[in-house]
């Protein structure tokens, strides 16, 4: 079942006197489960996709259907709406709130979503004991190190039951051996069902994804499926 269906997608942006032409006439298209991985240099266009996908922005032209929703052309509000209930966030910089615990942080989409506190918190129990993180729930982020602090990120990622996980460049403040235990984590959440698309440079932790989207200039340089997917390491 198709997810994500972007036609033509194109993003322009006027600075001065210049127009910087980001993205130009993207079209692909995301089943639900998927595991994908957006790839390019600096300047090619992924993070600009990443923030139309995730509906932090709009494209210029184009249309862009999110879970058989036209997102093309929200306001902001109906953005910000879309991306609580549709979309979980996993940033490199874990985004983090320094002055709560683990579980506040989890609970945090619920709050905007409105639930009440007793389903908050349980519904952010599971999705910290879901990342093993569930003797870890009173710590505040200073109390963790960079790897808990991302899977208090990732739990906070999947407490709302998101349609799609967007993480961008989601181990690029981890040491070697810590990236590759969140990444060990994006394995056992898809193969849990969820749908994964990640922004990477690095082609080690891309080796991960089981579609790899190559972006350069604006356009897709290549769109193809990972033969040589990484596994994670034996415990």
């Amino acid at each position: 079942m198709e997810i994500i269906q972007t036609t033509d997608i194109a993003k322009i942006y006027k600075m001065g006197n210049q127009v910087v032409e980001a993205l130009k006439t993207i079209s692909i298209s995301i089943d639900k489960g998927e595991y994908v991985a957006f790839m390019g240099p600096s300047g090619s266009g992924k993070s600009t996709l990443m923030n139309i996908v995730g509906c932090l922005d709009t494209p210029s032209s184009g249309t862009y259907i999110l879970n058989n929703n036209d997102v093309s052309r929200l306001t902001e509000n109906e953005l910000a709406e879309i991306r609580n209930k549709e979309i979980g966030f996993v940033f490199q910089t874990f985004n983090l709130l320094p002055r709560s615990s683990a579980l506040e942080n989890v609970e945090l989409p619920l709050v905007y979503a409105g639930l009440r506190k007793s389903e908050r918190r349980e519904r952010a129990m599971a999705a910290l004991e879901s990342v093993d993180l569930a003797d870890r729930i009173t710590h505040k982020p200073n109390e963790l190190s960079g790897g808990q602090r991302q899977r208090v990120a990732v739990a906070r990622a999947l407490v709302n039951d998101p349609s799609i996980i967007l993480a961008d460049e989601p181990t690029g403040n981890l040491d070697t051996k810590t990236s590759y235990g969140i990444m060990d984590l994006f394995h056992k959440l898809h193969e849990m069902g969820n749908t994964i698309i990640m922004v990477t440079h690095e082609e080690d932790i891309a080796s991960y994804a089981h579609r790899v989207v190559r972006l350069r200039d604006g356009l897709v340089e290549e769109d193809f499926e990972n033969k040589d997917i990484r596994k994670p390491e034996p415990v």
